[in-house]
């Protein structure tokens, strides 16, 4: 076992009483299991497969502060995030670092049937779809996983009960705030039962530019049959933030999911996607971006599983990359040999716009299946000189025609979004992002949200 590692076993096996009075049985109950994980494990090493542009062991060697006591912060809830995107309304939640928010107003409009609370109180109220559902779907042999595993104390539940429809959108704001060095152990867990349906946009903010944060984040969805579920993940952090984020979905038959992840100020990223299709009939879109300057790194590892026949995944990854940042994507489908009649596709397209710039591709199919529709690729280059002249011949100055170019390489991710006033905010964003400009959601700031408060 690494020193990194051994750091927080150490604080688990030390603290172990006080985690679990903190918390709920259901995630009490993964937490040996979780330790015991990391001491017989190491950390994939710098360079390893899978794990080419990622240094696991220098991201959790520091020594971040860990609110196992659940201290309230010295960040008033009530004073929250409104997010600004016009015309787009929400039923709006909140996690303050790794504590879960919410106010009266963000239960209005919500129907029956449909549960959002924190997951420390969700295993307390409702213990049998906690224990059905916690810590089913990801795998504790990563070490990512095992360690929020042993450590999360709280989180995000989203239930949507069988034939529930939310029509107004739902979000979640990650807002990370402290006066010291912190690493925030965040969970999500969402549950759409049978033709359910729900959309949820979660943005990742850090409060406190200077200082140094890590997100330690696991995300669980399960779609039941013939859900429909959106996740936009958008991340908006500082240079000085870190992010290791594990998602990890099954579908049943005829859902459908849409995952778009979009990076447009990070510090160091590495995001993880493992999806399975587990009955026929379903249809994925995983989408992402990244823009990725100065000394900024974005990893990106996916796996898709084709277990069953009849499913379709459309997956593409954009980025673009400049000045000293690395840009990483490795993609693998895997379809299994009784899953014919699947239709997979895989792209990956990047510009790098700066000889110091770097980007690394690794697209993967794997089938043991003749009656399949797949295909993959990928493609790293400059931008279009030629364009970039005619543009100019037009009257546009050399940023104008390159600024539109960038624009309209991340065009079709945008288009993605299944959410029409979230897609034209994107738009914006993207233009003020290659612009130059500071965090696009700057405008986005603390303002009082009364009756707003942690929920035990």
């Amino acid at each position: 076992m690494t020193e990194a590692l051994r750091q927080y076993v150490d604080l688990y096996r030390s603290h172990s009483d006080l985690i679990d009075s903190h918390s709920a049985p259901a995630l009490n109950a993964l937490r040996e299991e979780a330790c015991s994980t990391l001491e017989s494990a190491n950390l994939p090493a710098h360079g390893t497969e899978n794990y080419e542009h990622t240094d696991l062991t220098a991201l959790l060697s520091p020594d971040y502060g860990i609110n196992l006591a659940r201290t309230p912060m010295d960040v008033n809830p009530a004073a929250s995030f409104r997010c600004d995107v016009p015309h787009l309304s929400t039923s709006l939640f909140f996690l303050i670092n790794d504590t879960f928010a919410a106010s009266d107003r963000s239960y209005e409009g919500l129907p029956a049937g449909v549960t959002v609370m924190g997951l420390a109180r969700f295993a307390r109220e409702y213990p049998e779809v906690a224990a059905a559902h916690y810590g089913r779907l990801a795998d504790m042999k990563n070490p990512v996983v095992a360690l929020n595993t042993m450590l999360c104390q709280d989180g995000v539940v989203i239930y949507v009960r069988k034939g529930v429809k939310v029509e107004k959108p739902l979000q979640l704001v990650n807002i990370l705030h402290s006066g010291m060095p912190l690493m925030a152990v965040r969970r999500l867990l969402v549950i759409m039962e049978e033709d359910s349906e729900a959309r949820l946009l979660v943005c990742d903010h850090t409060q406190v530019p200077d200082m140094k944060f890590l997100t330690l984040q696991t995300v669980e969805i399960y779609a039941g049959e013939r859900s429909r579920f959106d996740l936009y993940d958008l991340e908006e952090s500082t240079e000085s933030t870190s992010r290791l984020s594990s998602l990890y979905l099954r579908q049943e038959g005829e859902s459908s999911v849409m995952i778009d992840g979009i990076t447009l100020y990070n510090g160091t990223t590495r995001n993880e996607y493992h999806t399975l299709f587990a009955a026929p009939g379903s249809e994925l879109k995983l989408y992402g971006m990244g823009i990725e300057d100065a000394e900024r790194s974005l990893e990106t590892y996916s796996r898709i599983a084709h277990e069953a026949g009849g499913c379709m995944t459309d997956e593409l990854f954009k980025y673009v990359v400049d000045d000293r940042a690395t840009g990483s994507f490795t993609g693998r489908i895997y379809v299994a040999e009784g899953a014919a009649k699947t239709e997979a596709y895989q792209a990956n397209r990047n510009i790098v716009g700066s000889d110091e710039a770097r980007m690394f591709a690794k697209p993967q199919l794997e089938i043991y299946n003749d009656d399949v529709k797949c295909s993959h690729g990928t493609a790293i280059g400059r931008l279009d000189e030629m364009q970039l002249f005619y543009m100019r011949t037009r009257g546009l100055s050399e940023d104008e025609a390159r600024l539109l170019l960038k624009q309209a390489f991340m065009a079709d991710v945008i288009d993605g979004v299944r959410l029409e006033v979230l897609r034209e905010r994107l738009r914006h964003l993207v233009e003020r992002r290659f612009a130059g400009e500071a965090a696009g959601c700057g405008s986005c700031s603390l303002h009082s949200h009364p009756g707003c408060a942690p929920q035990a």
